[in-house]
């Protein structure tokens, strides 16, 4: 058999390369679907790219430097793809405060990577598979696990103080540690020559408000300080 016929067997059409491109597009673009509909910062069009360009990495990993000959590891190009995606990914998340938001997200997007890299190798299985137990854990899944998990949660009550602009919420955080709270979130907003903090704290048993509330009111500069439960 002549080295021609040798690349030609392990290349595929343009039919092939379109159908699984059109995959990765379509899967990926259905867990985009339902990060959009929550208002996420990665919504179709990110995790679609995303999908085919993890399939054309996949097919070029594989396919694109056949002609070249020599022998070709078709796992170079694309093993790269599942540590590169990490950089997008750590782009989706934002830190407010104490509170981390956009893991969900970032996981979304590594997942989607992967479904791309199964619909480019032409492993449909496994990126129906996957696409399926994403669209499940992101929404049905994730209204039972709030409906259900939340009875066992421990609730989290606010505390609103109102400090000088400028001054550090810090202490504010280590007074209510100092006492037994815990911090759970924090928020601080400024207006004129007043800060205001909101935070949520979680009371453990032996814990009470009035303790917190002290706690914080004896805070130097400390100008007001409110429980809400």
């Amino acid at each position: 058999m002549s080295s021609l016929s040798l690349v030609a067997a392990h290349t595929i059409g343009w039919p092939e390369v379109l159908l699984r491109l059109f995959v990765a597009a379509a899967l990926g673009g259905a867990i985009g679907v339902e990060r959009e509909l929550r208002e996420r910062q990665a919504g179709l069009r990110t995790h679609l790219v995303v999908s085919v360009g993890a399939a054309l990495f996949t097919l070029v990993s594989a396919y694109g430097f056949e002609s070249f000959g020599g022998r070709v590891d078709p796992t170079r190009i694309a093993a790269q793809i599942v540590s590169g995606i990490g950089f997008l990914g750590a782009g989706a998340i934002i830190r407010q405060g104490l509170s981390v938001r956009g893991l969900t997200t970032a996981a979304s997007l590594w997942l989607v990577a992967a479904i791309g890299m199964a619909a480019g190798a032409g492993y449909w299985d496994g990126a129906l598979i996957a696409t399926l137990g994403a669209l499940l854990t992101l929404g049905p899944l994730r209204v039972f696990a709030f409906r259900t998990l939340s009875r066992f949660r421990p609730q989290h009550d606010r505390l609103l103080v109102e400090i000088p602009a400028g001054a550090s919420p810090g202490p504010i955080v280590d007074a209510i540690e100092q006492v037994g709270g815990r911090v759970v979130s924090l928020d601080v907003t400024q207006e004129g020559e007043r800060r205001s903090v909101a935070a949520d704290v979680e009371l453990p048993p032996g814990t009470t408000a009035v303790a917190v509330v002290a706690g914080v009111a004896e805070i130097e500069g400390v100008l007001e300080v409110q429980w809400t439960d």
